[in-house]
């Protein structure tokens, strides 16, 4: 199994990235599994240089990364808890269907309820999401 992240948004880093994935694609025949810590070269210095010091994301560390998707993973599971309109208000409000955040007047208008509902929905909502993350 071959464990490759992408290099995304960071354009100094994309010689290095195919260089890398020309590396990981060589050594397929080689080795069944490629680690972030695996030394792929030295620097100036002689310093070992790992997958895991040239792999980005926007600043973003490749664990912080990880962490991060699993989080969003776990929240996703742990709205499926949620009433139908909590989820719906959540939904809306921060576009998680379609990338198009709503306001609480918005989704007032479309659920047929008043404003201050929607927002006392919303707060119950993230309110038992942020107890079962926990």
């Amino acid at each position: 199994m071959i464990m490759l992240f992408t290099v995304i948004g960071c354009c100094h880093y994309d010689r290095i990235a195919n260089e890398l994935l020309m590396m990981l694609r060589s050594d397929k025949k080689q080795k069944q599994e490629v680690f972030l810590q695996d030394p792929i070269g030295v620097d100036k210095e002689g310093n070992a240089i790992t997958l895991l010091d040239v792999v980005c994301h926007d600043g973003e560390s490749v664990i912080e990364q990880v962490d991060l998707k699993i989080q969003i993973k776990n929240l996703y599971h742990q709205m499926r808890n949620l009433k139908k309109r909590e989820r719906t208000v959540l939904e809306l409000r921060y576009g998680l269907l379609n990338g198009m955040e709503k306001t609480q007047r918005e989704i007032a208008e479309t659920l047929g309820i008043s404003r201050s509902y929607v927002s006392r929905i919303e707060k119950k909502a993230i309110k038992k999401l942020s107890e079962e993350m926990r």
